[in-house]
């Protein structure tokens, strides 16, 4: 299956991923103040903003996050204003599916709001990004678990109209070698080509293993992108526990 084709310019919602999730399917998500749209803090880090923000943007983007809350933002073109603590900053690619062999997963299992704990614990230990505690709520999320206890998994995370983004791939080093990413990978395209949506996803770009095993499923590279992950001035950083890195919001 090939990608849709890409539109010049800034008008397809890849280009800017978060605000096409936040005012298309993930909309019942959405936290509004002026321009600016963010996810639920316990839902996502990410905080859609205008292409060229004003002080009057940041500063609603400050009260949607709260004092010492914490942004993640992607398609950026401008930082935020100096005294926003700015933790986390890289270049990454943006990844289509452009003939994945997608199918399902034997050893996959799905995964609930009730598994969360063990989600949270894997994440914890591989890092793969941000899972928080509701994170589960944006999509399918899938698993392998060896002798009961959760080894693997992978799921949707940004959800514009269109396509849904492959996240929280992660495998504990128990096991890794055995494919159980790449079938996960696999099986969560196979979910969303069954909507009729096409998969895609994000990496950073110096994680050359990940495009590399991307790339070797059906991925293409659509463009390259920046991350940012930031503070909010006017309080000590307020932070979620069992969150994984956050400083690798943005990355798979």
């Amino acid at each position: 299956m090939s990608a849709p084709h890409t539109v010049a310019g800034d008008t397809h919602p890849l280009d800017n991923p978060v605000r096409a999730a936040l005012t298309g399917p993930h909309a019942h998500f959405a936290e509004r103040r002026g321009r600016v749209l963010r996810y639920p803090a316990e839902v996502a880090p990410w905080i859609a903003i205008p292409d060229v923000p004003d002080a009057e943007d940041w500063a609603d983007a400050a009260a949607l996050a709260g004092p010492g809350g914490a942004v993640t933002i992607t398609a950026f073109r401008e930082p935020p204003p100096d005294d926003w603590e700015i933790t986390f900053h890289a270049e990454g690619v943006q990844l289509v599916d452009a003939g994945v062999a997608a199918a399902p997963y034997p050893q996959a299992v799905r995964l609930e709001a009730a598994d969360v704990p063990e989600m949270l614990d894997l994440v914890a230990r591989t890092r793969p990004g941000p899972f928080l505690p509701r994170t589960v709520e944006l999509g399918t999320y899938l698993g392998v678990r060896r002798e009961g206890v959760l080894v693997a998994m992978a799921g949707e995370r940004l959800h514009p109209t269109g396509w849904s983004e492959i996240s929280a791939v992660c495998t504990d080093e128990s096991v890794r070698g055995q494919g159980l990413g790449g079938g996960l990978v696999r099986a969560v395209a196979h979910e969303i080509r069954q909507r009729g949506e096409t998969p895609f996803l994000h990496a950073s770009a110096t994680n050359t293993n990940a495009i590399r095993l991307y790339e070797s499923l059906g991925f293409v590279l659509r463009r390259r992108t920046s991350f940012l992950s930031a503070y909010v001035p006017g309080q000590p950083p307020t932070r979620l526990s069992g969150t994984g890195d956050t400083r690798a919001a943005a990355l798979h």
